[in-house]
């Protein structure tokens, strides 16, 4: 049984599909680590991922097939899961295009994984890429 549950953000998704780190720490964590990504931060990362790819010329097809590869090890919240939160979350964010991962949080009562500051202070935990591994291997 999953006793730990970790959201994450679109630029997680991002780094994972682009990297090797955050990748490795999904996948050898996925086991006893329940990680949720709504289903807006699937879209959103499909959306950035050309641009970023072409930037580094790297292959789009590529990339896409990593992220497909990722989704295995995730549990996709769809829009009806967390919908009522949204004006909540949104009152807690300066971005209000976050809202979808704060709500899951505040839903799931859990900690978000992200790069973006703007979810410091919304009175949920949230963990770096630098210092994640903490919370994934207590």
């Amino acid at each position: 049984m999953v006793a730990k549950r970790l959201i994450l953000d679109a630029n997680i998704l991002a780094r994972a599909v682009l990297g090797v780190r955050v990748r490795a720490l999904i996948e050898r964590y996925a086991a006893d680590v329940a990680f949720f990504v709504p289903e807006s931060a699937i879209a959103e990362t499909r959306e950035h991922l050309p641009a970023i790819l072409q930037k580094r010329r790297l292959p789009a097809d590529q990339a896409l097939e990593v992220l497909e590869h990722l989704r295995a090890f995730l549990q996709e919240l769809p829009l009806g899961f967390y919908a009522d939160q949204e004006a909540q979350a949104r009152s807690r964010l300066a971005d209000p295009e976050d809202w979808p991962v704060l709500a899951c949080a505040l839903i799931l009562e859990c900690p978000i994984w992200t790069e973006d500051r703007d979810f410091f202070g919304t009175g949920v935990a949230t963990w770096t890429s630098e210092r994640v591994e903490i919370f994934l291997s207590a």
